[in-house]
């Protein structure tokens, strides 16, 4: 028995095609922190295999031969509250999670078949999910441009930087390696985006989910 396999992550993926859900599957397995526990190509087979409490994480394509995976990401989210979910999907499809109930929106993903291309990325997401937070696809992220009278677009550059960062689920103490400044400066910039946005604590709702929900309704692809 290995410990560590014990308190690895659970995932569990839906991909109707089976070469790319086997190798969604080997990439996860190869990471002594995931562990794979079911597999399914329809929603109809997700429903019956994905119970609650099996897994921690699901990996769920958008395009499924009877349905989509938005609306069972919903389903399984309402069967177990605190399900993570990774979205896939071969399309720009991110603003499909500005339209998610209240209810069930913290902790949803999104990553496309196209773009992301890292292992890095999707291991990144997976656990991004598991912790609640939202995560958007970095290279989508890097073509996105703030719309004109936008809150979003009253952030300097800076802040519109720290704020793609941040949607790309680094901690602050990431952002400040990454650009290579002070943490308590990455903190600031940070208090200053959720000011600008108009985003004050709440507890029942994520604060650096809010935000990356707000970067994708106030932006558009260069």
């Amino acid at each position: 028995m290995n410990p560590a396999r014990d308190h690895a992550l659970r995932v569990a993926v839906v991909e109707d095609q089976p070469l790319y859900r086997v190798m969604l599957a080997r990439a996860l397995e190869a990471r002594g922190d995931l562990r794979v526990v079911a597999g399914a190509g329809t929603v109809a087979e997700a429903l019956s295999v994905i119970t609650p409490g099996i897994a921690d994480v699901v990996i769920l394509d958008i395009d499924l031969p009877d349905g989509n995976g938005i609306a069972l990401g919903v389903q399984l989210r309402r069967r177990q509250p605190r399900l993570g979910i990774l979205l896939l999907s071969a399309h720009d499809a991110m603003d499909l999670l500005l339209d998610l109930p209240p209810d069930v929106s913290n902790g949803w993903c999104y990553l496309s078949k196209t773009s992301s291309t890292s292992e890095d990325v999707l291991v990144n997401a997976v656990h991004a999910a598991a912790r609640g937070q939202t995560v958007l696809d970095p290279a989508l992220l890097a073509g996105m441009t703030p719309r004109r009278g936008s809150a979003v677009a009253s952030l300097t550059d800076r802040q519109f930087e720290v704020l793609r960062l941040l949607a790309q689920g680094l901690s602050n103490s990431g952002i400040a390696d990454r650009l290579e400044i002070a943490e308590k400066s990455v903190q600031n910039h940070v208090n200053a985006i959720y000011a600008a946005l108009g985003i004050d604590a709440d507890r029942d709702h994520n604060a650096r989910v809010r935000a990356t929900l707000r970067l994708i309704e106030e932006t558009g692809t260069a």
